[in-house]
């Protein structure tokens, strides 16, 4: 359980640092004419041009390949478990990925309540024994509280979020 746990954080962390590098070669390749570091006008010789016209033409071709979002470096290790709704990574607030790393860590949780049983009393998450589910607070920024926020991960690692204190849930997809 400990290697999918240490797999899945890896996927996480390579996830965001793509992202990272997206944002990086947007800034470069988004028609900015001076040097990126210096924020300086640089000359560019035929030479450095041809150069960097085949970087952009191998880069184009890799695109087609390679994941571009958070989700897409993530690898599904978890069949669908309900017929929610989903949300993927990409779309989870920041605090939501800050909760899911420290689950993924066993801890420790900053709320006394986390990692605590979740019951489903809702009925809104499948039916499953009364120790399958666990919560976990994701904090909201500005709130005095817990607030609403909360990621619910079950026994055979699928996980839930809801923003609005178990109202409505959608299934994590990875």
């Amino acid at each position: 359980m400990k290697t999918a746990q240490s797999s899945a954080r890896s996927n996480i962390i390579a996830g965001a640092a793509a992202i990272v590098v997206m944002a990086l070669a947007f800034l470069v390749f988004s028609g900015t004419s001076g040097d990126v570091t210096t924020g300086t006008d640089s000359q560019v010789t035929a030479a450095e041009s041809t150069a960097d016209t085949d970087l952009i033409d191998q880069q184009s071709a890799d695109a087609e390949t390679t994941p571009t979002t958070v989700a897409d470096t993530m690898v599904d290790t978890v069949a669908r478990a309900s017929d929610l709704p989903t949300i993927t990574l990409d779309e989870l607030p920041i605090e939501a990925i800050e909760t899911l790393l420290l689950i993924d860590d066993g801890g420790p949780y900053p709320y006394r309540q986390d990692d605590g049983t979740f019951q489903n009393r809702e009925g809104i998450l499948p039916d499953r024994s009364r120790e399958h589910y666990r919560e976990y607070t994701v904090d909201t920024p500005g709130s005095t509280t817990r607030g609403a926020r909360r990621i619910v991960s079950g026994a055979d690692g699928e996980r839930y979020y809801t923003d609005d204190h178990y109202e409505s849930f959608r299934e994590i997809s990875r």
